[in-house]
């Protein structure tokens, strides 16, 4: 009995969304195509049916992190303005806590995928280039709205997160081995960044 197009599509997310967890823990090259199908609920011979190959399995996972990581961006944005609160500390403290240093199944994609994306295929390296060239324009507006100015909001904005990745990286390196060290970087990369932005 075949597969109905829904259950089709349906499939499809299933194994997008077990291919990202796993990417996002392990990277791509430490996730083979048999366990991958397995953490999806389906046999590695029914991979095929959905994807050329595993690098187009990639390049799905990357759209779909790249628009999730949008969506969280934005939302994180707009309750801060909701609540009358500085978008821009919003995102450094949200960014930059111990809740958002754990969560790396489903955290920010642009730091969850930094360390696998030069080696990824063209359609996956797009994606993801793409989506930090997303990230960058969106950042500067809310950087120009708060400041009320344009002047050096893509600057601030490319600068500003750029350090948030790194301080997240660096915290996450040292978290299971070295608690104490990461909570350091952590909260002194976020006090260094809420200080310039206050400046």
């Amino acid at each position: 009995m075949g597969v109905s197009k829904q259950q089709a599509v349906e499939n499809r997310l299933a194994i997008v969304a077990a291919a990202e967890r796993l990417f996002r823990e392990r990277g791509v090259d430490g996730v083979g195509l048999a366990e991958l199908m397995k953490a999806a609920g389906f046999t590695q011979g029914g991979f095929y049916n959905h994807f050329k190959s595993k690098d187009a399995l990639v390049a799905a996972v990357m759209d779909k992190a790249m628009e999730d990581g949008g969506d969280a961006f934005v939302s994180i944005i707009e309750s801060a303005k909701s609540a009358d609160a500085d978008p821009v500390r919003q995102q450094i403290q949200w960014y930059l806590s111990p809740e958002h240093r754990a969560n790396i199944d489903a955290g920010c994609p642009l730091s969850g995928f930094v360390g696998d994306a030069r080696r990824l295929g063209e359609a996956a390296r797009d994606a993801y280039a793409g989506g930090l060239a997303v990230n960058f324009e969106r950042f500067a507006r809310v950087i120009a709205e708060t400041d009320g100015s344009r002047d050096g909001s893509r600057r601030k904005a490319i600068t500003l997160f750029s350090h948030m990745v790194g301080t997240l990286l660096l915290s996450r390196a040292v978290a299971d081995i070295d608690p104490a060290l990461a909570d350091e970087i952590l909260d002194e990369g976020r006090q260094h960044l809420l200080a310039a932005v206050d400046a």
